[in-house]
């Protein structure tokens, strides 16, 4: 299967440790992607809110570029990203007027034969079980972690088609696989405010504490997420959350892919780990002294 990956803005910019990671698991499950040559931004999240057509257009041109390419399949790893990409094939596949004008507009044909994952549905689904258990050389044995799903992963369902919408499970599955802990807490899917961050900060900051504060309540050691702006959020925001309600949290919050390179054995500076903002020293050095198991 020749795969297609579409990067996104976030993961060539603000988030560029998810696709540091995202590469080097990669290398070492010997999977091989392709980035989509020319790919341009999906829209998230702004188009889809401004103008229908583009917000189609935009990721529409990236999936047919794909498909003209001999893709079969496309990888999108940030959670918006998958969206506005599944979105899109949707929209096409159910509308035939909409899709003869927007395949008119970008002069390219998009017949909407591929599949199209995101990054838990790509390791879990494309890479699988069974491959990535067999690649882990440091079990993370003794971690607690909360997986954080956000809105953008399993929202709306008739079109993610992933996952139990309101209750889901894959990202806990993945964490296991690594022999540390999923820890179970109330606030799994509950909205971070996602792009909100600089316009309604306050609004933020008040429903991303209470998702953390919520893990930390459940024992949790970190978060993982597979979303650059829940990242963001959760990350970034976490030390004005915590003077703003004058409660410690210290949470690390890392990409599901830095904690899969962790458990192959993948160095935190190989993982890019150390560009985040809440530090995850502690962790690595609880980590650090799990014993190697070949």
């Amino acid at each position: 299967m020749k795969l297609a990956y579409y990067p996104g803005c976030s993961l060539k910019g603000t988030s560029f440790e998810y696709e540091v990671s995202l590469l080097k698991i990669l290398e070492t499950l010997n999977i091989e992607v392709k980035e989509i040559p020319d790919w341009n931004c999906c829209g998230a999240s702004a188009a889809h809110s401004i103008n229908h057509n583009l917000s189609v257009a935009l990721p529409a041109r990236n999936l047919a570029i794909a498909e003209n390419g001999g893709y079969e399949s496309v990888l999108a790893p940030c959670a918006a990203c998958s969206n506005r990409l599944k979105s899109a094939d949707y929209e096409l596949k159910t509308d035939d007027i909409l899709k003869k004008k927007i395949t008119d507009s970008l002069e390219m044909p998009y017949k909407a034969e591929m599949s199209i994952n995101n990054m838990l549905e790509f390791l879990i689904g494309v890479v699988g079980k069974d491959k990535i258990k067999s690649m882990v050389k440091k079990p993370l044995s003794g971690l607690k972690v909360a997986s954080y799903y956000g809105c953008l992963l399993v929202r709306p369902p008739k079109i993610m088609k992933f996952d139990d919408p309101e209750n889901p499970v894959t990202m806990d599955e993945l964490v296991a696989l690594t022999g540390a802990e999923p820890v179970d807490y109330s606030f799994k899917t509950e909205c971070c405010g996602a792009i909100n961050s600089l316009s309604k900060p306050d609004v933020v900051m008040a429903l991303t504490g209470n998702i953390l504060y919520d893990i930390k309540k459940h024992g949790a050691d970190l978060v993982v997420v597979a979303c650059p702006l829940c990242h963001s959020n959760l990350d970034v925001r976490q030390r004005e959350i915590e003077r703003k309600y004058d409660e410690k949290l210290g949470l690390p919050v890392l990409f599901i892919t830095e904690l899969l390179g962790l458990s192959f054995g993948i160095t935190p500076k190989d993982l890019a780990i150390d560009g985040h903002m809440v530090a995850a020293d502690r962790v690595l050095k609880k980590i650090e002294g799990l014993p190697n198991q070949q």
